[in-house]
């Protein structure tokens, strides 16, 4: 068994964001091939606790040396206020010879960084009319500051950043990261979420919002929409808007935005596309500007399974890792 800790796993990813979207790119291609086997995630909740879970996402992706695996993470919102981070996360990979577990990653920086780069993937191939020059955030933590990175190694014209967060000192605090990471950034905190949706036409929602609490009315026509935190539109704003999934099977469950938009409307017509299917077409997509246009990507196991390859076989080229003989019973390898 292969042990790679959290420094192990950060050190290969680190500076290594084009080669983490190509990944992810490549999975979600697969995926609309049918070259995936994603079942649905198992949402472990507790009594009286609406904001805590843990969840397993087990999946198989059928690249040219197949991957299986499962990723076990858990959100627990409250951490924050303890200078926590709201997530953590082992993967597992398994060999597909033998089934045996051969790889046990720290997996909370592949969870973070496979969803900044399926955002900022999604923000390059849904592209506008025009460049992107700015983006609002709305909702400043961990995860909004790997989109920012993801999203400065694709969209190189970006140089202005909204901010806008609950609570403003967190938003500050973020900015002044940002500012030290990025000294050109034009960097605002706005004071309401409404002045952040309407300051920029693209925007990502990474928020801990449970319920709807935000309109489209407010963002102007053409804003490609990055829904990360999938539950912070209401219905009615996601049946006015283009709407892109990950996967429209997961993604209209477990309480989301979607799944409040199909349990009123009774169907999914509202749903467009996948993000694989765009991409595998091979033409240029070119967002609507007379519309919002929403990304709701719900985080498929199928995305984690390829950043932790690429994590496991970068380590092994370098030697990283702790390899524990005797971790399986004996005969096992």
């Amino acid at each position: 068994m292969l042990i790679l800790g959290a420094s192990e796993v950060r050190s290969v990813l680190d500076g290594a964001e084009r080669s983490v979207v190509s990944a992810v790119r490549q999975a979600y291609e697969l995926h609309a091939l049918g070259r995936t086997s994603v079942p649905h995630s198992v949402f472990l909740r507790f009594p009286a606790d609406d904001r805590d879970r843990i969840i397993a996402l087990p999946a198989y992706l059928g690249t040219e040396t197949p991957v299986s695996g499962v990723k076990w993470v858990s959100s627990f919102p409250g951490n924050v206020a303890m200078g926590m981070d709201r997530a953590s996360a082992v993967i597992v990979l398994n060999s597909m010879r033998t089934g045996v577990p051969e790889v046990f990653l720290e997996g909370s920086a592949i969870s973070a960084r496979r969803t900044a780069a399926s955002a900022a993937l999604a923000a390059s191939a849904l592209s506008s009319s025009s460049p992107e020059t700015g983006v609002s955030m709305l909702g400043c933590g961990l995860i909004n500051f790997e989109v920012l990175t993801y999203l400065r190694a694709v969209l190189p014209e970006l140089h202005t950043v909204t901010l806008y967060d609950l609570d403003q000192g967190r938003a500050e605090s973020f900015g002044a990261k940002a500012q030290s990471a990025w000294p050109s950034l034009k960097i605002d905190v706005a004071a309401r979420a409404e002045d952040a949706l309407a300051a920029n036409k693209l925007v990502c929602l990474a928020t801990t919002a449970t319920v709807p609490h935000l309109g489209s009315e407010y963002c102007r026509p053409g804003t490609l929409l990055l829904h990360v935190s999938l539950r912070d539109l209401t219905a009615e704003s996601v049946l006015s808007s283009v709407n892109i999934v990950d996967d429209a099977d997961h993604v209209c469950r477990a309480a989301t935005s979607l799944h409040l938009a199909e349990q009123k409307t009774g169907n999914r017509d509202f749903i467009t596309s996948s993000l694989g299917e765009i991409l595998l077409s091979g033409k240029p997509y070119v967002r609507d500007d007379d519309n919002l246009t929403v990304f709701s990507p719900f985080g498929l196991g199928c995305l984690d399974l390829a950043v932790a390859d690429l994590v496991r076989r970068e380590a092994s080229a370098r030697g990283l890792g702790t390899v524990l003989e005797h971790f399986l019973p004996a005969g096992g390898k």
